[in-house]
């Protein structure tokens, strides 16, 4: 049974979901189907991922009630502007086939374009959930800064922020942030892209426990409290990935894998006060 965790609006949301990131348009309903098929009931896209459309056909399909599955989708980066975000918003609810999403997340702040207002972007998310088209809301890759900062100009704390962690980069202020505010850190790229299950303190807790090296990243960051969703188009990794709930790491190799941490030279991705990518 895959723990849930209370967010800040009163919903709740799986602490283990399956990322699509990456995963080809043609490739995603098979992908999802199968995940369902493993147990997964949250599944996590983007507009930018350009396979919203393949997510909503794979859930219709696996005669999976609509209310069991947990969806999440991201705003494009060309669409801040508030009518920009609406109608985009409007192709993301047809592309899944959906009246509504459980959360709905600016995918990165942008504080280098549109003259740095990322605020009526997320005036305009908090629109759509007073209208409910979006249960949740909540942003990707925000900073400590960008988060004080919608805290003074907006009304809404966002439920989530989804951001890049795993043992290399812990992110641990952004994190301690979140949690003093209630909002829930979600860890994107949790295995470092793959660059985290060969370091010898991953591979010794691993074989000191009997389980694989990412199966034991994956269970240090339920551990530590964030919402995790593994990517992978492979059925025998989807299973592995979701074989998190039978077994717990303790307080040593929990701590052998937090000092693992190197802080920003650990970050795979691009830095969010850095990013600026529109894609076509």
């Amino acid at each position: 049974m895959i723990p849930s965790i209370e967010l800040n609006d009163g919903y709740t949301i799986p602490q283990l979901g399956f990322g699509v990131f990456q995963i080809r348009a043609e490739e995603t309903v098979r992908a999802v189907s199968e995940a369902l098929e493993v147990g997964y009931r949250h599944i996590d896209t983007a507009q930018m991922y350009r396979n919203e459309r393949q997510v909503g056909e794979a859930i219709r399909g696996a005669g999976v009630p609509r209310g069991d599955v947990y969806v999440t989708s991201k705003l494009h980066n060309g669409f801040h502007r508030p009518d920009d975000a609406r109608r985009a918003f409007d192709r993301t609810l047809a592309n899944l086939g959906f009246e509504y999403v459980d959360l709905f997340l600016i995918h990165w702040p942008l504080p280098s374009l549109y003259d740095g207002d990322f605020v009526s972007t997320w005036q305009t998310l908090e629109a759509f959930k007073r209208d409910g088209r979006a249960r949740s809301i909540g942003v990707s890759n925000f900073e400590v800064a960008h988060l004080e900062r919608l805290a003074v100009e907006a009304d809404t704390v966002p439920a989530v922020n989804q951001i890049e962690v795993h043992p290399y980069l812990a992110n641990d202020d952004v994190r301690a942030y979140g949690r003093g505010h209630g909002i829930v850190t979600e860890a994107w790229s949790p295995i470092a892209q793959g660059g985290v299950l060969g370091d010898p303190t991953v591979r010794d807790v691993a074989g000191q426990v009997g389980r694989t090296p990412a199966q034991v990243v994956l269970r240090w960051h339920i551990q530590r409290g964030d919402v995790v969703f593994p990517k992978t188009a492979t059925p025998s990794r989807m299973r592995e990935n979701f074989a998190l709930f039978d077994f717990e790491l303790d307080g040593p190799a929990m701590e052998a894998l937090s000092r693992l941490d190197r802080g920003e030279a650990g970050r795979t991705g691009p830095h969010p006060d850095r990013f600026d990518y529109v894609p076509d």
